[in-house]
């Protein structure tokens, strides 16, 4: 049983949660150990609080997930976590983490009460209905962003950065959307009501434009943001943006993937060469340029 409470806690998207850190990295504030450690007691807070609303969602969903060809495998679904069981895992979470959050600083403990207060409204009511079920999404990512920089003493940290964050999430949102779309086909709204709102056209219409204004608004930040080199050198990071972001395009439209963006993170390995090079490129231009 603690095995199916942990796969239903979903450890696979905690990666999300790295938005927390964003902060301690544009801001330059790595080689502070203080500003360090408190955003990765922030991330892992928002790990589990995330996980307790994971359980919240699959308890609501169980019916549904028992017709949708691959969530009926997930443990609530397939009876594998009794419902009472993962309930009070839930709540025991919230009741330790939110406390937690508060101590560690109380910006940020106010700033993961209303991530949770989001994402519980998402998962009872605000999920089924179209597009604004991929702007709560985004909002969640930018929750993240702010739970950092809530953290540490911010000093140049550039807005460009919740735009993009933004942005970025909706290309996701809408890429996963798509993906489900394609997966179930005609029977889509009877697994997720949702998706009766949306229709291939819109959704690629979308993530065009969504898509583009990303990368216009990354290489806005490249050279307009406070706290870059002189030189523009951040300016080299954006082939790397364009790619990424054409990569995901190209496995939920040839590929088929998208459904679950978190694994294609985890497995896609032209995806993470794309990420880790421009996460060291970053590095590279704030710390060693």
């Amino acid at each position: 049983m603690l095995s199916a409470l942990i796969k239903s806690m979903r450890p696979r998207q905690w990666s999300k949660n790295v938005f927390v850190l964003a902060a301690v990295v544009f801001d330059k504030k790595l080689l502070n150990p203080e500003a360090v450690s408190k955003s990765l007691a922030g991330m892992i807070l928002f790990c589990l609080i995330s996980s307790s609303v994971y359980l919240i969602n699959d308890i609501l969903d169980a019916e549904a997930d028992r017709n949708h060809p691959q969530k009926r495998n997930r443990p609530i679904a397939s009876g594998k976590l009794p419902i009472p069981v993962a309930a009070a895992a839930a709540i025991g979470i919230i009741v330790i983490t939110i406390p937690l959050s508060f101590l560690l600083s109380t910006l940020f403990g106010w700033i993961a009460f209303v991530y949770f207060l989001v994402n519980l409204a998402y998962s009872t009511r605000l999920k089924h209905i179209p597009l604004i079920d991929v702007l709560i999404i985004a909002a969640g990512f930018v929750l993240r962003v702010a739970a950092g920089v809530s953290l540490i003493e911010v000093e140049r940290f550039s807005p460009w950065l919740y735009v993009v964050t933004t942005l970025l999430a909706l290309y996701i949102g809408f890429g996963k959307r798509r993906a489900e779309l394609t997966l179930l086909q005609n029977d889509a709204n009877n697994h997720r009501r949702v998706l009766d709102g949306y229709n291939l056209t819109l959704l690629d219409q979308l993530i065009t434009i969504v898509s583009g204004t990303t990368i216009v608004a990354y290489s806005l930040y490249t050279f307009s943001a406070p706290n870059l080199p002189d030189n523009h050198s951040m300016m080299l990071t954006i082939p790397f943006v364009i790619y990424g972001i054409f990569r995901y395009l190209y496995l939920i439209q040839v590929e088929q993937a998208g459904g679950a963006p978190e694994d294609i993170v985890l497995t896609d390995r032209p995806l993470q060469a794309t990420i880790l090079l421009w996460g060291l490129s970053v590095l590279f231009v704030f710390y060693l340029n």
